[in-house]
């Protein structure tokens, strides 16, 4: 009996995920999760909180609740419960995709407050509809996401530029030099370190070049570290601690799109954990993962956070590192709900210079559209419509980046859901994509101007045709001698043929060229 039971203790998990590593290696794995994502957890908060106008302080308070829902967010999903959570090695942290919606909904005149509101309602029916989301997934094919993902990382572009100009365009020494320069040589440093041959240095390029730059600027007297000490060091998140939600229409609206992006997202990353730790994947598994993802971005705003959403970063890393078990990724949410307790770190990143943030914002942001280019890529365009689905919604989610003012003269909630780029993308591109690829009325082939050309393509017989030295000019076939070569119909090149076979022409210099596009075995 004895030997039994601990046969079955070290028998091997029937689902690779389910894998149980000794203590020390979990954690150590874990946090190597955390400093994979913890540049893009921490830069929504920035971003968001310096867009309300909030004070440092409370920067930092944003900071620290989002690394605690995160942490939770994190363990739900990775180690779940009956109907929440995927039971997989998912990372779950605050989403970039409602970034420029947020921005949008405070610079059209609306509080953190209305932020708050917006997640909540946005995130509570994303919770009703998840059972039946994938059957409505097939409206957010790559030809929509990959524009949607592309948009979010060129409307976030603005904002990294701003941060290496200094944030505060009221400062003096916004967009000097000492700033740019300042933003240019965190650049490099994460180009230089992404160069480097050490993967796990690669991967921790940005947060490395972030701390290299924080120090350069504190040798350079650019740093304000007398505020870190402010506060305590340990503390609870305080619910509602910016004040109760505001709940607004069009803020509402516009965060649903948001959310059905994260839902789109999320269940993009279990289809590819999935594939990476060769385990099952059903829709009852990518249901429950979603009910995680939106019982966890409902719950946000009352921690004082923002919408969350599965890393695709962090699924790469179990591809890199080959560590399928989620209970590592449960280690990892652990170590964020511990940093999440600890205000006084996110004082130290609400401390670190504007113009570094930028510095690593351009790569981080500009990894973002790469991203979306990289999905896009995969698209088929030919004998459809998807190039001009592309084309518009790409350009109606720049209209409010290049002309702030655009929508002025509109209603206020139409405004509010346009003025952001990355909802009028997707609306765009989901509309477009049930006018061109599902509404098949008035479809005909090759009507448009925008509709992709076949690939060109030559007959063998005619490149075997072709000497050393052809070329065209001008529309004609030169020889290398200069001398003029006809192009014949395939009519006259039957009639030359007809002749050759029955000996009635030889081939002289005047229809030479002509015997000679004859194939050989022809002649």
């Amino acid at each position: 009996m004895k030997a039994a039971s601990t046969t079955k203790h070290h028998a091997k998990p029937q689902r690779p995920e389910d894998e149980r590593l000794p203590v020390g290696r979990s954690f150590a794995y874990g946090f190597q999760h955390v400093l994979t994502m913890y540049g893009g957890i921490i830069a929504v908060p920035l971003i968001v909180g310096t867009a309300a106008g909030v004070a440092q302080d409370e920067i930092a308070l944003l900071i620290a609740s989002c690394l605690f829902v995160g942490g939770a967010a994190t363990v739900l999903q990775s180690y779940g419960v009956k109907f929440f959570g995927s039971q997989l090695p998912l990372v779950q942290g605050v989403s970039f995709a409602g970034v420029a919606t947020m921005t949008a909904i405070l610079n059209g005149g609306g509080g953190i407050q209305t932020v708050f509101g917006s997640v909540l309602v946005a995130s509570f029916i994303g919770l009703v509809i998840a059972p039946f989301f994938a059957k409505v997934v097939k409206f957010f094919p790559p030809v929509v996401t990959g524009v949607i993902i592309t948009t979010i990382g060129l409307t976030l572009m603005p904002v990294a530029a701003n941060w290496a100009m200094g944030g505060n365009a009221q400062a003096e020494n916004y967009g000097s030099l000492a700033n740019i320069g300042l933003a240019a040589a965190t650049l490099v440093l994460v180009l230089l370190l992404s160069k480097l041959g050490n993967a796990a240095i690669s991967r921790l390029s940005i947060l490395l070049a972030i701390v290299a730059g924080t120090v350069i600027a504190t040798l350079l007297g650019m740093t304000d570290f007398s505020k870190v000490g402010n506060g305590p060091i340990f503390a609870i998140p305080q619910p509602f601690a910016f004040g109760l939600p505001v709940f607004d229409i069009a803020a509402i609206i516009s965060m649903t799109i948001v959310v059905l992006v994260c839902m789109t997202e999320t269940t993009a990353d279990i289809l590819a954990v999935g594939e990476i730790a060769k385990t099952k994947v059903d829709s009852r598994r990518i249901a429950d993962g979603l009910r995680a993802d939106m019982l966890s971005s409902a719950l946000a705003p009352v921690f004082n956070s923002f919408t969350q959403t599965a890393f695709a970063q962090n699924v790469g890393l179990v591809a890199i590192t080959g560590v399928r078990s989620r209970y590592v990724v449960t280690a990892g949410g652990v170590i964020m709900l511990v940093l999440g307790l600890l205000p006084v770190l996110g004082r130290v990143v609400a401390a670190v210079p504007t113009p570094v943030l930028g510095g690593a914002g351009i790569v981080l942001f500009g990894t973002v559209a790469a991203s979306g280019i990289r999905t896009l890529s995969k698209v088929d365009y030919k004998d459809n419509m998807n190039m001009i689905i592309v084309a518009v919604s790409l350009a109606f989610g720049m209209i409010p980046v290049v002309s702030k003012t655009f929508y002025d003269q509109f209603p206020t909630w139409f405004g509010i859901i346009f003025h952001s780029g990355i909802s009028s993308a997707a609306i765009m591109a989901v509309l477009l994509n049930l006018l061109f690829n599902h509404l098949k009325a008035g479809n005909s082939e090759n009507q448009s101007v925008f509709v992709a050309s076949p690939p060109r393509m030559v007959r063998a017989e005619e490149v075997t045709a072709l000497q050393e030295g052809d070329y065209f000019q001008g529309g004609k076939l030169i020889a290398a001698d200069g001398s003029e070569v006809p192009v014949v119909t395939a009519q006259q090149y039957q009639v030359v043929k007809e002749k050759l076979d029955k000996g009635e022409v030889t081939c002289t210099d005047d229809i030479r060229r002509i015997c000679d596009s004859i194939p050989a075995s022809e002649k």
